[in-house]
């Protein structure tokens, strides 16, 4: 369930189970990401971004709310940004 040196985006996506909204297999993989691998640097000033880095590979990744306007902040997108991106867009 780790992240694998070739991966850059892991996109979550809402689908319907009969009346109710539920995340996918992304969705839970961006859980236990968070929980168990990632590590936390920062939240950006909004608090819609954070900044997050593979403890082996020590790549940068962001997870945010693309689709914003939707309930709850939308699926989460989970992708790679490069150093000068998180420098210039986290305080940490």
């Amino acid at each position: 369930m780790e992240i694998t040196s070739d991966e850059n985006t892991i996109a979550e996506q809402w689908e319907f189970v009969g009346t109710k909204m539920r995340a996918n297999e992304q969705g839970k993989r961006i859980d236990w990401l968070r929980e168990n691998y990632l590590i936390k640097i920062a939240n950006d000033e909004s608090g819609w971004y954070t900044l997050y880095q593979d403890p082996k590979d020590k790549r940068y990744w962001e997870l945010s709310f693309p689709s914003g306007e939707m309930q709850g902040g939308g699926p989460r997108l989970l992708k790679v940004i490069s150093e000068e991106e998180a420098i210039s867009k986290y305080i940490f």
